[in-house]
Order: structure tokens, then C-alpha cells, then sequence
């Protein structure tokens, strides 16, 4: 095979592993009823009037399956910690003891279950369209090789295989997670 074609079909590859890393990524801050770190992953905190990640300014830990605790590094940050999570919109409840955070993780409800299903499914399909964007882009560059037309569609063939793996893979992915979220 033609070195540019094998550059072509390897960097579509790359980029539709980062569409599934990205993918995970965001499935991992959708909560599916057991508390986690990473639930509070998307959390900005005003630090010194810049917005900075609550991991950075803080510890995120799991007490038990229900409860997460936030560590502080410098207590006068508790009350903008306390109130990037109620801004963050999650539905969380922070609670302070003076010294750090505990943020009780509710059991969720089924409509609150059927709307982060709904989050998750919006996931999968940016996930898709990224994956199909990228199929798109890799095809308009393997037209442009100076190549035979066997060897182009040989190329496009590889490519929308790469495509179909990917998107299974995002249907497998979004299957388990929806799953983990309707679990009662």
C-alpha cells in the first residue's frame, strides 16, 4: 500500500480513537447512581477571579457508594467550591462542616434516570458525527492522491471499515452505559 494512504488510514484511526476517549471521557461525568470522583469533573471554582477546575484546587474522593468528599487546600476556598457545584448544575447539594465538602449522592429518580439517558445517547451521537466527519475528511484526501482509482477505492473501503468498527464501538459503549444507568 501507498505510504500516503497508509499516513491517511492510520491518522483516521487516531482520530477516531480520540472520538471514542472523548466519548468514555464524557460518559464518565454522567452519573450512574454510585458516587465517583468524576462526577464533579466539569465543577469551576472562582480561584482568585479565574475559573479553575475544582481538581485543582482541591481533593475529590468517595467516602462510601453515596457520599463525596471535597478536601479543600486553603479553607477560604469552601464557599466558592460549595458554590461552583451548585452552579455546575448537577443536582448536588453541598454540605459544609468547616473543613471540607460532603456532598451526599441522592439515589436517582426515574425521570432523572430517563434524562441522563437521554445526556448519554446525545453523547454517543456527537461521538458518531465525529467519527463520520472524520471518515468525510479522510476520503476528500485520498481523492486528492495522485493514485490509481482501484487503489482509492481500496483506500475508501479501509476507511469506512475503520468507520463501522468505531461506530459499533460507540453503540456498544452507549448499550452499557444506558444499562448502568437504568439499573435500580
Amino acid at each position: 500500500m501507498n505510504e500516503e494512504v497508509t499516513f491517511i488510514i492510520d491518522s483516521t484511526k487516531e482520530g477516531m480513537d480520540a472520538a471514542i476517549a472523548h466519548l468514555v471521557k464524557e460518559f464518565g461525568n454522567i452519573r450512574a447512581g454510585k458516587a465517583s470522583p468524576a462526577m464533579l469533573g466539569s465543577v469551576m471554582v472562582n480561584y482568585y477571579g479565574s475559573q479553575t477546575p475544582l481538581s485543582q484546587v482541591a481533593n475529590v474522593n468517595t467516602a462510601d457508594a453515596q457520599t463525596i468528599t471535597v478536601q479543600p487546600w486553603e479553607k477560604n476556598m469552601i464557599p466558592e467550591i460549595e458554590k461552583g457545584i451548585l452552579l455546575s448544575n448537577l443536582g448536588f447539594n453541598p454540605m459544609n462542616n468547616g473543613d471540607s465538602i460532603m456532598i451526599n449522592v441522592p439515589a436517582l429518580t426515574e425521570e432523572r434516570r430517563k434524562e441522563l439517558s437521554k445526556a448519554a445517547k446525545a453523547e454517543a451521537e456527537h461521538a458518531k458525527v465525529s467519527i463520520r466527519n472524520i471518515r468525510r475528511d479522510s476520503n476528500n484526501d485520498i481523492k486528492k492522491l495522485d493514485i490509481s482509482d482501484d487503489e482509492k477505492k481500496i483506500a475508501e473501503d479501509d476507511v469506512q471499515s475503520l468507520t463501522d468498527k468505531f461506530i459499533k464501538k460507540v453503540d456498544e459503549l452507549y448499550s452499557v452505559k444506558d444499562a448502568e444507568i437504568m439499573k435500580v
